[in-house]
């Protein structure tokens, strides 16, 4: 004979574990990195060899991190680091620890916030900049670009749709433009040497709701190779740092509806075990003391 369940303890169970399903969901969730901010690495100096990037934290918070060999056009994807102050070195590839670096720079984290350290410049007067980027997303219906121009062979660039569409003017070496919001969708993406000159183009599809940096290399064949990069993306809110794909970048989703699916579950069969509970002693008892009528 099998045993008997009690439907109100069973009801009870579930949702027990459907709150500590939700609770793990969320606490996988990127919104809930509190204190945390986000680090990536770039090699943007055209004749500069490749280089080993050393990331410290002042505060011991995270082991030390190597990256051996970053050559020219290299860009990592974001690190998630604690806050605080970090140091940031550059040696040549292969260099023993022990070596005098190349550059250093310090990069302070804050909460929320996101940073590309990124070697920038000709060898002769190579430096290390700290970029802030700006990863808050656009409206649904817009996307966001800004220009990171790290070619020696073209100066001075134009960038813009084939289609005559302007996305920034005079861009020189060495800097980076603000972020600007364009319409998404699919765009080609052409890069013209100021002045005139032979222009590069990027097919690509511009993602509602994302970020991204363009990234403006020289390529070895003598021309400009165009590069986009995902930032930030409306179906996650941790930065990737990756390149795109041509059809907008791919992203998993983030993890935050499903946690909120379970806790609408959890609350509803919550309010069914309060009305069991209400119910069930007074029809214990009527079990145990039927009416004589």
């Amino acid at each position: 004979m099998s045993e008997h369940v009690d439907p109100v303890r069973r009801l009870a169970g579930a949702v027990a574990a459907l709150a500590a399903l939700a609770a793990v969901v969320l606490a996988a969730t990127p919104a809930r990195a509190a204190g945390a901010g986000y680090v990536r690495l770039a090699h943007l100096s055209p004749d500069t060899p490749a280089v080993d990037v050393y990331l410290k934290s002042d505060s011991g918070a995270v082991r030390d991190q190597k990256f051996d060999g970053v050559a020219y056009g290299a860009m990592s994807d974001y690190l998630r680091l604690p806050t605080g102050m970090y140091s940031v070195a550059m040696r040549r590839a292969g260099a023993v620890a022990s070596t005098p670096p190349v550059l250093t720079t310090q990069v302070t984290v804050t909460a929320g916030a996101a940073y590309t350290v990124a070697g920038v410049g000709r060898y002769a007067d190579l430096g290390l900049r700290v970029l802030k980027d700006d990863l808050r997303l656009p409206d649904a219906g817009e996307s966001k670009i800004r220009i990171i121009q790290a070619s020696v062979k073209a100066p001075v660039l134009d960038v813009g749709g084939a289609n005559g569409k302007t996305i920034a003017d005079a861009v020189q070496f060495a800097t980076t433009t603000a972020y600007r919001e364009v319409n998404p969708g699919k765009w080609t993406v052409r890069v013209t040497p100021s002045g005139g000159g032979e222009t590069s183009d990027l097919p690509c599809t511009l993602g509602a709701g994302n970020v991204y940096s363009l990234l403006v290399l020289d390529d070895k064949s003598g021309g400009l190779k165009p590069e986009l990069h995902i930032d930030a993306a409306r179906q996650g809110t941790v930065p990737r740092g990756g390149v795109a794909t041509g059809g907008g970048g791919t992203r998993p989703r983030s993890p935050l509806p499903a946690a909120l699916i379970l806790v609408g579950l959890a609350a509803s069969l919550t309010g069914a075990l309060f009305l069991a509970l209400r119910r069930h002693p007074r029809e214990d008892a009527l079990r145990r003391h039927p009416r004589d009528d």
